[in-house]
């Protein structure tokens, strides 16, 4: 099984409307990454089209199905470089439009997720809910999950990708000015709690009066910071991953004596008022 693996978060400022424009500065990113050894490149949400719409007509102008055109144009530098593309877009899904996060290999498309926790915010007003459960890809780079911007903000969504093996999770955001504690503290607590590698890739710049923050990170599975990004401009962080310690949640200080599970140490039977609550609500 791999031990490591380089990853990458490319900080954008995609242009709203503009996806070729977008799409042409993307694929100058993974080839940067690629150059400084990433096998795994992620890109923020909505990365494609940008995310502050004002209508659902006005997002759907910039929809497209998955595959589709820019898909299969991820798909011939991923089959260039061998690396694995995760791209933040919308989706057309016959009559439906998602939030999505689509994760693109040498082979084609692996996998896609649609946004499951919807905030009042830009884009996410008029999109359809996700319907696609947490999953985890088990690929030649390891095991990678991903999350889009919100759902980071629900313990229970990096949980079930924990459960399901995760060792490389990655969160696709659109951090606008006002949750730099998000970034902060919520971020890596996530990896801390699940013991996993955690990469955020954010977004840079001003949409329709919106200012993003980046601070894209890369966090241990201690959540120690391996490589975080700037708070106002495009750039490319990249780290080098413990794939091994992200599936061993055991942490030994003293063999036999002290030491600590967060997974073995769970105890469900306790937590069945979260399930009851959501059903009485």
């Amino acid at each position: 099984m791999l031990k490591k693996v380089t990853i990458a978060a490319a900080q954008m400022d995609p242009k709203i409307l503009e996806k070729d424009y977008n799409l042409e500065k993307a694929i100058i990113f993974a080839r940067e990454a690629y150059k400084n050894g990433a096998k795994i490149v992620v890109f923020p949400e909505c990365a494609l089209t940008g995310y502050c719409f004002s209508s659902l007509q006005e997002a759907i102008s910039v929809s497209e199905p998955i595959p589709g055109k820019s898909t299969n144009s991820l798909h011939k530098i991923c089959h260039e470089l061998d690396i694995l593309i995760l791209m933040g877009l919308i989706e057309k899904a016959g009559d439906n439009y998602y939030n999505s996060a689509v994760l693109i290999g040498p082979e084609g498309i692996v996998g896609n997720y649609r946004k499951i926790h919807l905030p009042f915010l830009g884009l996410d007003r008029f999109v359809n809910g996700g319907d696609i459960p947490f999953t985890v890809y088990n690929t030649k780079f390891g095991k990678l999950g991903w999350v889009i911007c919100y759902d980071n903000s629900f313990p229970e969504s990096l949980r079930v990708l924990t459960l399901k093996g995760v060792e490389i999770a990655a969160l696709l955001t659109n951090w606008p000015e006002g949750v730099e504690t998000t970034a902060k503290y919520i971020f890596p607590a996530r990896a801390v709690e699940n013991r996993i590698n955690y990469l955020a890739a954010n977004r840079v710049g001003n949409e329709r009066g919106v200012r993003f923050i980046g601070q894209s990170k890369i966090v241990d599975f201690v959540g120690r910071i391996l490589a975080e990004a700037s708070s106002d401009r495009e750039e490319i962080i990249c780290a080098e991953v413990d794939l091994e310690q992200a599936r061993n949640k055991r942490t030994v200080f003293i063999p036999g004596e002290f030491e600590l599970d967060r997974i073995r140490d769970r105890k469900p039977e306790f937590y069945g008022p979260i399930t009851e609550l959501v059903e009485r609500s």
